[in-house]
């Protein structure tokens, strides 16, 4: 898939899209859109050439090697607006000038762009004219592209019994990623949703697909197989509006298959025995509420085949029952609270320093029936779930950002709660996150496989993994070196960490005042006493701490 074979046989596909905003969600990670998109293309005798747009600002010569090709497929779009860290989806401008810049191959462009555009939450998602392509892929990119090579309409509706084998022929492509072979593999196994038998939740995208349609075991695995095959280690389950709903039956919230979900997860963890991470995303809160003992069967079963560190991603949205009204959203705050007990109950348990699996929370504002009181109302919840000493791995807020075709398209009250939204956002910061992180990875935690992502005199790292914690390291790291780091400190959404192993006599001052005991004051008495004989030398002077253990000379 990497030979040139000439113009006219060989494509590019221009990656302009990240599912998650990267400082939140996961490392770099590779869509499935790109990879049954390069199966077409292989299936079809193309050279395919993968290219992202980082890569492309970075490098505006590689604008040269797109020229020379005989096919250009874009795939771009923003659903889920935030800030990023480690790859940021194109622009608008960055979109057009790809189509206006690009001379030479027959040029495409499809994924959620085709839904709409907005550079921000806060702003409604307005489909755009975009000029300067031959094409927009309509619907999957990938069934429309088929069609579009073979002549036809470049539209298509999504169909696991095509994509499938297209995810396993364009499996390969991952080892052109930059960052490979740390990259995220998604892995989907669902489309469509439960609740939007009623309409679904008012700003949700979702419901566009219709009921749910589960992706076979057989499918997931052989797409599993093929990555591992070509290098992939990483895998998160996350494109499903809830994988404890997987295969389950009708009804708006099924009750969950612990079955099926362990046949699916023992699948994975076959076809790639030596994989180093496997964690899963959207878990509907409302299913494990109404349905406790399955949900605590399946939990328990994803927590048996996973790798620790996991996040199951609710989508909680607001703690304001009459705003869950107005848009129809899953589950009430007593229904929440519930679900985050019983997965501290399941996953709370600690496995190589962190815990197995904690909830996170996602809050969605400028929905229909807000008002200043929504924000009392949701920050008397997290109040609540912190007193209650119960672990949330993370509190995710954003202002909506409605599609074309959603209620929420022209029922909302973007503009209408700025100040409060911006109140709402700095006492989560300051009242529940610092807190919440000191519970999760008090001092002396220790993050395997860090990798330095930003270099410099702090330089910042994450785990592979769904929603990893950044990690600022106040030493100078090239990037993509891999640590383990032992936890010494924390901010409002990252945590301070030192590069093991902790040896009092080499380390850097700008570490050594990071230790307890030492900070700022003792720092030059430290020092001055180097090179220490024993930790206990050392200790004479910093006294003891929970990082005692790590020490070394």
């Amino acid at each position: 898939m990497t030979a040139d074979a000439g113009r006219g046989t060989t494509a590019v596909i221009l990656d302009g899209y990240v599912d998650e905003p990267a400082c939140l969600g996961v490392p770099p990670y590779i869509s499935p859109y790109i990879r049954t998109v390069a199966g077409v293309l292989a299936s079809r005798g193309f050279a395919v050439h993968y290219l992202t747009i980082d890569q492309l600002r970075n490098d505006p010569q590689r604008m040269q090697e797109m020229n020379r090709a005989g096919l250009l497929v874009m795939i771009a779009g923003v659903t889920v607006p935030g800030k990023y860290l480690g790859g940021t989806p194109a622009t608008l401008t960055e979109i057009q000038q790809v189509g206006h810049l690009i001379r030479g191959p027959k040029k495409l462009i499809g994924g959620p762009i085709g839904l709409g555009y907005a550079g921000e939450g806060g702003k409604k998602a307005i489909r755009q004219l975009i000029t300067g392509f031959d094409a927009l892929l309509i619907g999957e990119p990938a069934v429309a592209l088929d069609r579009f090579l073979a002549g036809g309409e470049p539209s298509g509706v999504f169909d696991y019994a095509l994509t499938d084998p297209w995810s396993v022929a364009g499996a390969g492509i991952i080892a052109q990623h930059p960052d490979f072979p740390y990259v995220m593999c998604e892995l989907e196994t669902a489309r469509g949703c439960s609740h939007g038998a009623t309409g679904g939740c008012s700003f949700c995208t979702e419901p566009f697909y219709g009921r749910p349609r589960y992706r076979s075991i057989s499918g997931v695995a052989a797409e599993v197989a093929a990555l591992y095959s070509r290098g992939a280690r990483h895998f998160r389950v996350g494109r499903q509006p809830d994988i404890l709903a997987y295969g389950s039956g009708e009804g708006e919230y099924p009750a969950p298959r612990p079955d099926l979900i362990g046949a699916l997860f023992s699948a994975i963890r076959t076809a790639a025995p030596d994989l180093r991470t496997l964690h899963i995303d959207n878990t509907n809160p409302a299913t494990i509420a109404r349905h406790e003992e399955k949900s605590r069967e399946a939990l328990a079963t994803i927590v048996r085949h996973h790798t620790p560190g996991d996040v199951a991603a609710f989508g909680m949205e607001t703690a304001d029952p009459a705003v869950i009204a107005a848009n129809n959203l899953k589950a009430q705050p007593d229904e929440v609270f519930r679900a985050i007990e019983i997965v501290n109950e399941v996953g709370g348990e600690r496995r190589d320093g962190v815990p197995e699996l904690l909830p996170g929370l996602n809050f969605v504002c400028g929905l229909a029936g807000e008002t200043a009181a929504t924000y009392d109302k949701n920050e008397q919840f997290l109040a609540r779930v912190l007193a209650a000493g119960l672990m949330v791995r993370r509190v995710n807020i954003r202002q909506v950002m409605p599609f074309e075709g959603t209620p929420a398209y022209t029922d909302n009250t973007l503009g209408k709660n700025e100040r409060r939204f911006g109140t709402f956002k700095e006492f989560v910061r300051q009242k529940i996150d610092l807190p919440m992180l000191q519970q999760v990875f008090p001092v002396g935690t220790v993050l395997r496989d860090v990798r330095i992502e930003i270099s410099g005199d702090l330089s910042f790292g994450r785990q592979p993994g769904s929603y990893p914690i950044l990690a600022g390291i106040p030493v100078h790291l090239p990037v993509h070196t891999m640590i383990d780091a032992v936890v010494v400190d924390w901010g409002m959404r990252s945590v301070t960490a030192l590069p093991q192993p902790l040896n009092v006599n080499t380390m850097p001052a700008s570490a050594l005042r990071w230790l307890p005991g030492v900070g700022k004051k003792r720092v030059a008495a430290v020092l001055a006493g180097r090179p220490f004989s024993d930790v206990a030398a050392f200790k004479k002077i910093a006294g003891s701490s929970p990082l005692d253990r790590f020490l070394e000379v």
